[in-house]
């Protein structure tokens, strides 16, 4: 019998935490800091959280705060964090060893989401493949305009756009920039490899997986596949027509700029809802409409097993297709002539009523302890919770107990509300009864 601990439900929140405290304990070093001394824990504490859960809120400014060595060990927790830990413990051992155990392949398809255990080993060379890939492209391109077009010399341009891609790609949202991206909000050439980076890591693996296989085939994609690349579109879309409506005037934001700056960095504020973090306009400057609207971007999230966060894209438009379904009267709920299984669908249900519980519990306990707006605290919750990174600038200012809760959100957000519950569970139960079903009024 496997012994409890060694369930992947309770193997991927335990790595998760050996990783946070690993990585708290680096930066609690003096050479992890700019100033004489080392971080105080709880700051150490929330940087290494909001690294390894690729979140990017920050309480000390990255380049100014850390030192190389600190913004290198900031790096490579959010990369390992990006690829899983599990994932990358497995994807080491499949380097070494050319083949996995049932064992690890059990553990890897528990964190990647992989459909079958046939699978596991494909998904895990294409994370590979994909993430070196794509941050690798992304840092040249950004290199090479850091040192031409802004006269960065070599050294540095390399250092910051190597740390912006990786930080892309893993929807991380740390900068070696105090303001983001903020200077470089009338670049195309900047922000558009960063956004590509962003979306490519959000899809989800399994998705490019199955893109691989048959990019130019829709008709053979999974409903899961086409579930996340149309809800992405539309989600992108929609977010970008919001921005450009609410803050096209908006003399703190977007009316500083022509219409084409507007729409650039409209797509970038859409974009990085979807988990990433960074930000080209000032989110604290924003309407209360547009901080409406991103707060159910960032909560709705990217694609399942890639490195964005939120309930993910597929599990709102599941219960979307449910609640179409029972409007109509039909016994089953359908998408692209597919049935959606039950179990499927109490499952996405638990996901959206798990995170809406533990939202509201964060949003209360944070108007407990500070004074902040309900828009910043509502804001702040949501992008802990949904891994997104953007902030309304209160983060820095919260209570040692906010930024307790803050850490609390991000590492459950991560690891996953089905995954930490399961986790938690004493014990797995198998019943081999039912009772009588009774049908309560609803509505």
């Amino acid at each position: 019998m496997r012994h409890p601990v060694q369930h992947p439900a309770r193997l991927v929140p335990l790595a998760f935490l050996i990783a946070i405290f690993v990585g708290t304990a680096l930066l609690m070093l003096p050479l992890s800091r700019s100033g004489p001394e080392g971080a105080p824990f709880l700051a150490a504490l929330f940087t290494a959280t909001s690294a390894v859960c690729v979140t990017g809120l920050i309480v000390q400014d990255t380049p100014t705060y850390w030192s190389v060595f600190g913004q290198g060990v900031i790096l490579i927790l959010f990369q390992v964090g990006g690829f899983g830990i599990m994932t990358s413990a497995t994807l080491l051992g499949l380097l070494v060893t050319r083949r996995l155990k049932l064992s690890s392949r059990l553990v890897a398809q528990a964190e990647t989401k992989s459909l079958t255990l046939g699978d596991v080993t494909g998904i895990l060379r294409l994370i590979l493949i994909v993430t070196v890939t794509v941050e690798l492209l992304t840092a040249i391109l950004l290199t090479l305009r850091l040192r031409y077009s802004y006269g960065n010399p070599w050294d540095e341009a390399l250092w910051n756009g190597l740390f912006q891609a990786v930080s892309a790609f893993n929807n991380a949202g740390f900068s070696t920039y105090s303001d983001s991206l903020s200077g470089f909000a009338t670049d195309p050439a900047v922000l558009a490899p960063i956004m590509a980076a962003v979306v490519i890591g959000g899809l989800g693996f399994p998705v490019l997986f199955e893109l691989r296989k048959g990019v130019l085939k829709p008709a053979r994609w999974s409903i899961h596949t086409k579930i996340t690349l149309i809800g992405t579109a539309f989600l992108l879309v929609l977010g970008v027509i919001a921005v450009t409506a609410y803050e096209w005037t908006n003399p703190a934001t977007l009316g500083v700029f022509d219409w084409p700056e507007k729409l650039l960095n409209a797509a970038s504020h859409s974009v990085m809802t979807r988990t990433a973090g960074f930000n080209s306009i000032d989110v604290g400057s924003m309407r209360i409409e547009t901080l409406t609207v991103s707060y159910a971007l960032m909560l709705i999230g990217g694609g399942s097993a890639g490195t964005a966060g939120g309930i993910k894209v597929t599990t709102f438009f599941l219960l979307g297709f449910v609640v179409w379904a029972e409007i109509r009267g039909q016994n089953d709920a359908t998408a692209f002539n597919r049935r959606i299984g039950t179990h499927v669908q109490r499952q996405a249900l638990t996901v959206v009523l798990l995170a809406v519980g533990m939202i509201t519990a964060g949003v209360l306990i944070l108007l407990s302890v500070t004074s902040f707006p309900l828009q910043d605290v509502v804001f702040e919750v949501v992008s802990a919770f949904a891994t997104v990174g953007l902030s309304t600038g209160i983060t820095g200012e919260l209570p040692a107990a906010g930024q307790l809760v803050i850490i609390v959100l991000m590492f459950v957000g991560r690891v996953g509300t089905i995954t930490l519950a399961s986790a938690l569970a004493l014990q797995e139960r198998y019943v081999l009864y039912r009772y009588p079903e009774e049908r309560p009024i609803v509505g």
